[in-house]
């Protein structure tokens, strides 16, 4: 399956992952000491592509996010970064997700000798 669907299945798996935490981060937005996580996206994606493991990659580049201000009760989630970047990786994630469905249909249409 790798050489039919290359880095771009693990790609939407690590962005599927990436749209939790950011999830994960605005339901606490008002959550007292919650630390917002995110995933560096581009380390990650290449730490695979070099041969890590997709659970190592994660674990690897996750981190917390340091907050512009900080707030009085402790928690770093900037709700407006949070949205900015949840809608920015939910596109990322649909512009995979159809190139995956379009190499798909390729393979649909070969195996029906279309």
């Amino acid at each position: 399956m790798d050489k039919i669907f290359g880095i771009y299945g693990d790609a939407l798996a690590l962005r599927s992952q990436r749209l939790n935490m950011l999830a994960s981060n605005i339901a606490n937005a008002a959550t007292p000491h919650f630390k917002a996580r995110d995933l560096d996206f581009d380390k990650a994606i290449a730490s695979i592509a070099d041969g890590a493991a997709q659970n190592d990659s994660v674990k690897s580049h996750t981190g917390y996010r340091v907050p512009l201000q900080a707030a009085m009760d402790g928690n770093t989630v900037e709700l407006s970064t949070e949205q900015t970047l949840f809608a920015e990786n939910a596109v990322q994630y649909r512009t995979t997700l159809s190139f995956l469905d379009g190499r798909l249909g390729t393979l649909r249409r070969a195996m029906k000798g279309e």
